[in-house]
């Protein structure tokens, strides 16, 4: 705190700047698709085919079998789980014949078909999703007991490890959006070869992919800026204790 002109003033720290543009993003790119989902949930499909029926559809064709389908509560919560072998449809995609529905379950469709094909990048992510969550969990915390040991080298040691362990987790996300921009390739692509929707409709899914793969490049943009934060802050042990 210095004072300036007889009031008293506080240090301001610009490193907040890069968390409220991360922040900004992630709130931006969750409105968009979150409108976009809403408009083309009530956009119902000339051919009458539910998210479920996509699923089945496509996972036959590709040859894929010993899938199943489930129905999973909320909202765009839909995913494909490698280990169980699952589709999972939240309740708007699994029984609705909407544009949206179509393309989500078509996209979580895209996934199966990479763990069939050992995709690398999904193989990957697989690898990563233990060590990431790990890291998301206690990067922050190692890096505050380093700062309670500021003054010596053993603090240095733990904001260090923390930071990588943080940067864990930003890796997770980096490796993650080529996996969901190949998946929305492949979704659209079996959406056009099976005849799924109409030709103004198919650009309605578009819309949809695109508004989700948007969310995933939002988060991770504010994670590198959050790291980024983390390396000016504490990346350098003789400047913390300087």
């Amino acid at each position: 705190m210095f004072y300036g002109f007889g009031y008293p003033m506080y240090y301001f720290d610009w490193t907040y700047v890069l968390v409220i543009i991360g922040a900004v993003l992630s709130i931006g790119a969750s409105a968009h698709i979150n409108s976009v989902f809403s408009r083309y949930s009530n956009v119902r499909c000339v051919k009458g085919i539910t998210g479920a029926q996509t699923a089945d559809i496509l996972l036959r064709r590709a040859s894929i079998f010993g899938i199943s389908i489930n129905r999973v509560g909320g909202s765009l919560t839909d995913n494909y789980n490698p280990r169980q072998q699952s589709v999972n449809l939240s309740e708007p995609i699994y029984g609705r014949a909407s544009v949206a529905a179509v393309s989500v379950a078509a996209h979580e469709c895209g996934h199966a078909m990479q763990h069939s094909e050992n995709y690398f990048p999904l193989a990957i992510r697989s690898a990563l999703v233990p060590a990431a969550n790990i890291g998301s969990r206690i990067g922050i915390p190692i890096i505050l007991i380093g700062m309670l040991f500021s003054s010596g080298a053993f603090g240095d040691r733990l904001v260090t490890l923390g930071i990588w362990c943080f940067g864990l987790s930003v890796l997770f996300q980096l490796v993650t959006l080529p996996v969901e921009f190949d998946a929305s390739r492949r979704a659209l692509k079996a959406i056009k070869e099976n005849d799924l929707l109409a030709e103004e409709e198919y650009y309605g899914a578009k819309k949809v992919l695109t508004a989700a793969a948007l969310t995933y490049v939002a988060s991770a943009a504010a994670s590198i800026l959050s790291l980024l934060r983390l390396v000016i802050l504490f990346g350098g042990g003789r400047n913390r204790r300087d």
